[in-house]
């Protein structure tokens, strides 16, 4: 790749951790106040019935990713007339498709709400408050899609920073307005998070407007474009709906098996596993549009490259914090949310298990979708998927712990990624050999002396704030050094020296 290319995957991966660990750090300190204010049945109700909502996130995650790869292939072909074409359609598309997710939402899964959830009594029209802020939220949401598609395509990822950064701040504040307010506080916060939604989308559509001359909407006709747009988004819908069945559709069964405060359990640790997985997800989004442009101006060679240099680096920066994360979560819990519901530590190693394995993922099915033929793809993903419902429930029925769940989730997230693989070899025919030594090999050597050094490590620390941040610096560098004498290649081993050295100006 040129060296400019290269400069601005670095500086756009910069732009997304400095965005990333303020919104941990936020986070943590939110989860730990809502934790504390709405307590754990409240916030139980809230995971559960938000994750009724979020069984449709698989239709806005299909046309993300339909808005991403074809406003990017555009950039990539160097023809910028047909953006604004593409720009406008997406947005016509997403329209109709917050009308259908309404109409589903306030029918299908209204009734599913009142009549099939274990939620108490007394806590029903909390719970409905809660489903229809939701469900607006989330539909503000899918409208902003063509907008936060065409940032990250035009790899603006100052601005998408800046952007996380407002959000981040608006939900601390309303955490902090949660402690002073005298009402229903499972209700305001509903209420209050929505708002955040409705100032988000505003800030996107009037900085796309501002700096995208494609984002100014215009009402075309284009029944081939359209065509494709929504034959990649059906397939695309298709796989999403395996995950959005995976996630929400085992936050159910727990529920159904057990009560609301086994949700709240595992929505404490999905939340954490969902931050952690920030570490790969940042630098992946920082890529992404790279590999799709490579592949749209016909540098195959350069775009494989790419994917397996993603697939080393957004391993290798999970790593970072789920090796120590994992060893400690016990005493980092009690420190961070004081009383831990049963099962939360549990929950949350395993979440952090998960969140490693499938951060390896990204960039081959970045690679899968630039290349545009993914019917067989998303067939395949969205069946691996949907298994783990009925192996989860077999294994609940027969007296399983909540942890069942979790297990099946690592055994069908593993088989789904050896799917992958070989779907990509069919695309392209690149050696899977060539990807076991370049980057599975590499990876299982640097897991095999990182995660011994940090079982190894933790009991030599004591079980505080200090002795935990001196345990996780530890970790941290040892999975560092091991990473880069093992994990790295040599000449990315020499850029990460070249820009430390540039960093810390030595």
């Amino acid at each position: 790749m040129p060296s400019a290319d290269n400069k601005r995957i670095a500086k756009n991966t910069m732009f997304l951790y400095i965005r990333m660990l303020l919104s941990i750090g936020v986070n943590f300190y939110t989860v730990r106040v809502i934790w504390q204010v709405l307590g754990v049945d409240n916030y139980g109700i809230y995971n559960v019935v938000g994750g009724i909502v979020l069984m449709f996130a698989f239709l806005q995650n299909a046309m993300i990713a339909s808005s991403q790869r074809f406003i990017s292939f555009e950039l990539g072909k160097g023809v910028t007339g047909n953006l604004q074409k593409v720009f406008s359609l997406s947005l016509t598309v997403h329209f109709l498709l917050a009308l259908i997710i309404l109409v589903l939402a306030e029918t299908i899964g209204l009734w599913f709400l009142n009549y099939k959830m274990n939620i108490p009594t007394d806590r029903m029209m909390a719970a409905n408050w809660v489903y229809q802020c939701s469900i607006l939220a989330f539909c503000v949401s899918v409208i902003s899609v063509p907008y936060s598609a065409s940032i990250v395509a035009h790899e603006h990822m100052k601005a998408y920073g800046y952007f996380g950064i407002i959000d981040v701040v608006l939900r601390l504040l309303i955490v902090l307005a949660l402690i002073v307010i005298p009402f229903d506080k499972l209700i305001v916060y509903a209420i209050l998070v929505l708002c955040v939604s409705l100032i988000m989308r505003l800030i996107n559509s009037l900085y796309c407007r501002r700096y995208f001359s494609s984002c100014h909407y215009k009402y075309y006709k284009d029944k081939h474009l359209i065509k494709d747009m929504l034959s990649f988004a059906g397939w695309s819908f298709i796989g999403n709906m395996g995950f959005s069945v995976r996630d929400q559709g085992l936050n159910i069964l727990i529920n159904l098996f057990f009560n609301v405060a086994v949700n709240a359990a595992k929505g404490v640790a999905s939340q954490v596993g969902g931050v952690v997985y920030g570490f790969a997800s940042s630098f992946q989004m920082a890529i992404n549009p790279q590999i799709t442009k490579q592949y749209a101006a016909g540098n195959k060679g350069e775009m494989m490259k790419l994917v397996f240099t993603g697939c080393r680096f957004s391993v290798i920066l999970m790593m970072f914090i789920a090796i120590p994360l994992v060893m400690s979560a016990e005493p980092v819990l009690k420190i961070w949310l004081g009383d831990v519901a049963p099962f939360t530590v549990g929950f949350l190693q395993l979440s952090l298990t998960i969140a490693l394995i499938d951060s390896i993922v990204g960039p081959i099915t970045t690679a899968l979708q630039a290349i545009g033929k993914i019917k067989k793809f998303q067939i395949v993903i969205s069946i691996i998927m949907v298994l783990n419902i009925p192996l989860a429930w077999i294994w609940l029925h027969f007296g399983g712990s909540p942890y069942s769940v979790m297990f099946v989730s690592i055994f069908t997230s593993l088989i789904a990624i050896l799917a992958r693989l070989l779907l990509l070899k069919e695309q392209l025919d690149y050696s899977l050999r060539l990807f076991f030594f370049k980057v599975v090999l590499p990876l299982l050597l640097t897991f095999g002396v990182a995660a011994p050094c940090g079982y190894f490590l933790f009991p030599c620390f004591p079980h505080n704030i200090f002795g935990l941040l001196l345990y996780g610096l530890s970790t941290v560098s040892v999975t560092a050094f091991s990473a880069l004498f093992i994990g790295l290649t040599r000449n990315e081993r020499v850029l990460v020296r070249r820009g430390i050295s540039k960093y810390l100006h030595i």
